[in-house]
């Protein structure tokens, strides 16, 4: 179990990296709300972005990012929610995965913006 964990830190912080990057500032990492958990809360100019990184070490199940379901989503939103409300936020929001897939001695990073929304 502590070789999974290090492998989703090491996504983590390159998602991180990434991210600083291409401009976002970082407010949160690992974020707690009602026993759930945000990776990473940026934002990008009036933008608040809910970023779920997923880290595999292989495709074998499929891509990093299908492992983000409906029930993970309506926790993001529920978390989202309860960012805003708690820093008195008047922002749009938009939620990112950040795929990542390390193997041995390299590592793929696939961001994909507006993932998805929550439904009306």
């Amino acid at each position: 179990m502590a070789e999974l964990h290090q492998t989703g830190k090491k996504g983590e912080k390159l998602a991180l990296q990434h991210l600083r990057l291409e401009g976002y500032e970082i407010l949160e990492t690992n974020w707690h709300s009602n026993h759930r958990e945000v990776d990473i809360i940026a934002r990008l100019d009036e933008l608040l972005v809910i970023v779920e990184v997923k880290t595999r070490t292989t495709t074998r199940f499929g891509e990093p990012e299908s492992f983000v379901n409906k029930k993970k989503q309506k926790h993001l939103i529920r978390c989202a929610n309860h960012y805003l409300l708690k820093h008195r936020l008047d922002l749009e929001v938009r939620f990112d995965i950040i795929s990542v897939l390390i193997d041995k001695e390299d590592a793929r990073l696939h961001h994909i913006p507006g993932a998805f929304s929550p439904g009306i």
